[in-house]
């Protein structure tokens, strides 16, 4: 509970109010989550969220921490739980086709669905500096696969890489225009057939 005006304001639960704003952001996009949005949507006064946050933009960034943490940590998962670079991209595929799509939560990924329409430069290239890391991070982890001849030598790890991150926002993307998990499973694997694996 709070009090919005006047007194101490009272206590409440910080992390189920980071929570509802992780949703809210993911639902909205950081640019029409407004002030009066947060502080209904978390249940609290804005004396309460300036306290507790500071600011909206200081707020949206832990919420992208605790995004990135509870829901996007998957991406990563993916590759360092399987034994091949091959089945960390399957899982990674298919496990994105799976979180976007998710009853129980907004669809598609916060990171690419809240830099839509965003005026905040700042905002836009925080967004933009994780997606390109994820890429990058993808790269890596190809050219690896190449070094330790899981792909075959001189391929595009740079390439390839963008064009699955392609593939990912594409997904989060369908995913807010109603795509079933189904569906994006069925784009995840034509997308994972798409690099050049060696033949069995």
């Amino acid at each position: 509970m709070d009090r919005s005006r006047g007194g101490r304001p009272r206590e409440f639960d910080r992390d189920a109010a980071l929570e509802r704003a992780v949703a809210l952001f993911w639902e909205r996009g950081y640019e029409t989550t407004s002030i009066a949005d947060l502080t209904a949507g978390m249940n609290i006064g804005p004396p309460s969220l300036y306290a507790a946050f500071g600011s909206k933009r200081a707020l949206f960034d832990e919420v992208v921490e605790a995004y990135c943490q509870q829901y996007r940590a998957f991406m990563v998962l993916a590759f360092t739980e399987e034994p091949t670079f091959r089945r960390g991209l399957e899982r990674l595929l298919r496990e994105a086709a799976a979180a976007y799509t998710q009853p129980d939560r907004p669809p598609g990924c916060l990171v690419v669905s809240a830099a839509v329409n965003c005026a905040s430069a700042e905002v836009a290239e925080a967004l933009q500096g994780l997606r390109n890391s994820g890429v990058d991070q993808l790269e890596r982890l190809a050219a690896a696969a190449v070094r330790a001849g899981e792909l075959p030598p001189g391929l595009d790890a740079r390439a390839l890489a963008v064009f699955t991150g392609v593939v990912l926002q594409g997904m989060a993307l369908r995913a807010r225009d109603g795509a079933d998990r189904r569906e994006l499973e069925s784009t995840a694997m034509i997308a994972f057939e798409a690099w050049p694996w060696p033949a069995a």
